[in-house]
């Protein structure tokens, strides 16, 4: 018969120190207390057991394979050619977009461009078959838009009315309007109203076109 502590009896039974207290609650295990110390009563070896080692369960690595890895690259090597080739799509398709939208702008603006110069020949027409058919009077009216200064409209009148007054034989009077025709565009003397032109006797002398 031994009397252990409780740390050594539980290591001898091969047990926790928590195992010992409740063997010796249920009265398995006999116990005495000396000096204040618990000790436990043990008969000989009889209940003394090998201590139990934990058993080490070691894991043996997984042998990786090579092709395993190899396999891996290539899908990724694929998925990359993948991604490569929907990134050039995409470019394409968004350099087509942009063509298209160009394209399409500048067929908008050719339309309103053919649109701007149809009606405004048009408008050129109406405008030359009304100055051609109109009264000198109305004519005059309409002159102030053409000048820089307001006042000269009283002043002007027209080469038809200009010719007659100075009695002119037709073949002359023909050409001084060819004349007249000639230099419409370059002499600002001549104001030019639709297919007429008229003359300002106050501002300018036109003699050198009535020779």
């Amino acid at each position: 018969m031994s009397k252990l502590t409780i740390a050594d009896a539980a290591e001898i039974l091969g047990v926790s120190k928590e195992a010992i207290h409740n063997r010796i609650r249920r009265g398995s295990l006999q116990s005495e207390v000396e000096n204040g110390v618990k000790l436990v009563v043990l008969d000989g070896d009889a209940n003394a057991k090998t201590p139990q080692k934990r058993a080490i369960n070691i894991k043996a690595s997984p042998v990786v394979d090579d092709r395993y890895y190899k396999l891996l690259e290539e899908q990724n090597a694929k998925l990359q050619q993948k991604i490569e080739t929907l990134e050039g799509e995409t470019k394409s398709l968004r350099d087509q977009k942009e063509q298209m939208l160009i394209a399409e702008r500048k067929k908008i603006e050719q339309i309103y461009k053919d649109k701007d110069e149809q009606l405004k020949n048009i408008l050129n027409a109406i405008s030359s078959k009304f100055m051609l058919s109109a009264p000198d009077e109305v004519i005059e009216e309409m002159v102030d838009a053409e000048i820089d200064e307001p006042e000269q409209v009283s002043r002007l009148i027209s080469l038809g009315k200009y010719l007659k007054s100075k009695d002119f034989s037709k073949k002359k009077t023909s050409k001084i309007k060819e004349k007249f025709k000639k230099q419409a565009e370059i002499d600002s003397r001549i104001i030019t109203i639709g297919k007429k032109y008229y003359v300002d006797l106050d501002k300018y002398d036109y003699s050198d076109l009535s020779l």
